[in-house]
């Protein structure tokens, strides 16, 4: 095999070993290198939390945190993300014993059809998290002060995650709810 070769390529199969950290566990997988993360996830790790909305990164529907910042999974490589903290909505809580999001979710009535609710419930943690570090958004007004937690701010932040069912005003009295809570 030349240098240049990974050995982790098969050229019989055009496989590739990797391993994923995805909800704190270590995940051996073999996988195509062109693999989605999505796929990746629902298909070879069982893990159908992540939903396949339009598999062009425009509904939000397979948000999931890397690293701590979201992402959608449909658009990014799997193989891209060794060595990556991956966190998806089954990593977050139990029936038993549920993240306050999710909690707050259920509280608010912020899902109907219940389709979108992981990406947006993702995604929603990663929006206290930007606004916690300071970090503005289109809409933010003032450039050197902390973004407000206002419902125009949310409803930016929030605008690449689509809820067909349009359970929006419940989905940023959740997010207010966890965030003021959390300060």
């Amino acid at each position: 095999m030349a240098e240049t070769e990974d050995a982790s390529l098969s050229p019989s199969t055009g496989t590739i070993s990797i391993t994923l950290s995805v909800n704190g566990e270590a995940k051996p997988l073999r996988l195509d290198p062109r693999v989605s993360l999505l796929d990746a996830l629902r298909d070879h790790l069982h893990l159908t939390g992540t939903k396949k909305g339009c598999d062009q990164g425009q509904c939000g529907a397979c948000t999931v945190l890397v690293n701590g910042r979201r992402i959608n999974a449909c658009l990014s490589l799997a193989v891209m993300h060794e060595g990556d903290e991956i966190s998806t909505i089954e990593g977050l809580g139990s029936p038993d014993a549920l993240h306050p999001m999710q909690q707050a979710f259920i509280d608010h009535d912020g899902f109907q059809c219940g389709y979108c609710t992981p990406g947006q419930i993702l995604s929603s943690l990663a929006v206290i998290e930007e606004i916690k570090a300071g970090l503005p958004s289109h809409v933010t007004a003032d450039l050197n002060a902390p973004p407000p937690l206002s419902d125009t701010e949310i409803r930016e932040r929030m605008s690449g995650n689509l809820c067909r069912c349009a359970a929006y005003p419940n989905i940023i009295a959740a997010i207010q709810d966890v965030a003021g809570s959390a300060q």
